[in-house]
């Protein structure tokens, strides 16, 4: 008997669905989030839609095991990859990219399910690593390019 083959899915795309558990979380309402500033101990690169971030992340090859802090905005569509303070002006100018540095604020949970606003797909931990910058950008300049329609020959 043949077994049928399932697409692959990264462990970052699986990891970005919340559980039916935490939704129940979120919908009992008992979940809390802060607002953390930016640009001291880490910038705050905003992908928009999810999806080209999680994309971005499988193309770099680092795993959520090591605790690279990673956070959904569902509400909004946003990934947020936390990378070193002063560092995320490497990936400004991108589309569908907005750097969060000095002066501003991040949503980020205070309690363990966070909320849809503010959801750890992979929560930062004891000397948790940060994302390259500069990887970061040019994984999101391939795929963005990739997904770019390509013109007509004439």
């Amino acid at each position: 008997m043949a077994q049928s083959v399932k697409p692959s899915v990264s462990t970052w795309h699986r990891l970005a669905q919340p559980s039916d558990r935490i939704r129940a979380q979120w919908v009992r309402g008992g979940e809390r989030t802060r607002w953390a500033a930016c640009g001291q101990n880490w910038d705050a690169v905003a992908i928009t839609p999810i999806a080209l971030g999680l994309d971005a992340l499988v193309a770099l090859r680092i795993s959520p095991r090591r605790g690279y802090p990673v956070l959904a905005d569902h509400l909004r569509d946003q990934l947020y990859v936390l990378v070193p303070p002063g560092t995320g002006r490497a990936a400004a100018g991108l589309p569908g990219v907005r750097v969060l540095s000095d002066g501003h604020q991040l949503l980020v949970p205070q309690t363990a399910y966070g909320t849809p606003a503010a959801y750890w797909i992979s929560p930062p931990r004891d000397g948790s690593p940060l994302v390259r910058p500069d990887r970061l950008a040019h994984h999101l300049r391939v795929l963005v390019r990739a997904d770019q329609p390509k013109a007509a020959a004439s």
